[in-house]
């Protein structure tokens, strides 16, 4: 019932694996929106130490091809419930960077209107729930909007993704016990970065493995190299087929490696030293993509190099946009908390339309 891929451990910097399914086309598109993700927060991180941003800023440096890899062998109507560190899967699945741009410098257009921060919105058209505070608890959300699916009798898939930390909660066991028991298509990634913010995975899980958790829940387990991006979409494009197919819920544990600290704040004191710089020098996921591209002859440098030139001219003009919005009315942060009835309409219409 579990199925695992062995991960090569070498000093030697790694590739990624072959694909027959996808075309140049879809590879290339891989890796613009790899490389924007891995932009993106740079642009963030910069952004905050001008002090231009409101609330932490949670990069997903050494992570980006999971969330990339296994959002795109989803389809259109198919719904994640990414953690902040998939901000990849979110430009999968259609969300635009100035919107979440918007989010971070606390516009009045963002879809909170600056009542929260990051991509903590959702957006039903797209697919896509934001993540929240409380960690393992999008899993019974997605259940829900699987159940719903499945009264309308719709073909979707549902994705929560989490860290290794989070399966150690209330909310992931419920979550997918209730949809194993259902048979819900859902697939519950778990990103094992290494560290549940500075708790190591030795210090708060017993299991060798934590796709041996899928075992348990009498679910498919597949376990893959998360800095692989073609072996995460390989790997998730069986688990859609398990999940679509009505064979019940999966479990994928994608091994990986956060590189920065659980936010800006933190400055990994607790890593020991020399590991940042192993995984950067031998395990960097883009740099994988990268050498992988010129090796099957899908990319030379010149090629690539237009391609990342492209990303960065988006991003900036993304940038632009949300930083010409202006900023909310003070009034604005009760709407849609408490009852409004007594604020004059015409009043609230015209503070909504500037």
């Amino acid at each position: 019932m579990t199925a695992k891929t062995n991960l090569k451990k070498s000093t030697e910097p790694l590739s990624c694996t072959r694909s027959a399914s996808l075309t140049k086309e879809q590879l290339l598109e891989m890796y613009r929106f790899v490389k924007m993700t891995r932009m993106f927060d740079e642009i963030t991180v910069r952004l905050k130490r001008q002090a231009k941003l409101t609330g932490g800023v949670f990069t997903s440096l050494g992570q980006e091809a999971t969330a990339v890899g296994t959002a795109y062998a989803l389809s259109e109507q198919d719904f994640i419930a990414p953690l902040i560190r998939d901000i990849g899967a979110c430009f999968v699945k259609g969300i635009l960077p100035r919107t979440i741009f918007a989010q971070y410098l606390g516009k009045t257009n963002a879809p909170s209107r600056a009542t929260d921060v990051q991509f903590h919105f959702a957006d039903l058209e797209k697919g896509f729930v934001g993540p929240i505070s409380h960690l393992g608890d999008m899993i019974p959300v997605m259940t829900g909007v699987l159940l719903a699916s499945r009264m309308k009798k719709e073909n979707r898939v549902a994705v929560a993704y989490l860290g290794e930390g989070a399966s150690s909660t209330g909310a992931f066991h419920e979550g997918v016990n209730f949809a194993a028991v259902q048979k819900l298509p859902l697939i519950t990634i778990i990103e094992n970065n290494g560290y549940a913010y500075s708790t190591p995975t030795r210090n708060q899980c017993a299991a060798a493995h934590f796709v041996d958790k899928a075992i348990g829940y009498g679910i498919l387990g597949l376990q893959t190299d998360g800095n692989d991006i073609v072996a995460c979409y390989e790997t998730m494009k069986q688990a859609v087929e398990h999940a679509r197919n009505g064979d019940g819920s999966v479990l994928i544990e994608a091994m990986t490696y956060r590189r920065k600290g659980h936010a800006e704040h933190d400055n990994q004191s607790y890593v020991p030293a020399g590991e940042i710089d192993f995984w950067a020098t031998t395990n960097d996921p883009i740099d994988r993509f990268e050498r992988f591209l010129k090796e099957e002859k899908i990319a030379d440098e010149t090629e690539l190099q237009k391609i990342v030139a492209e990303v960065s001219e988006y991003l900036e003009s993304e940038l632009a946009i949300a930083e010409k919005a202006g900023m909310p009315e003070a009034i604005t942060a009760a709407y849609d908390v408490f009852d409004n009835s007594i604020v004059a309409p015409a009043f609230k219409k015209k503070v909504l339309e500037r």
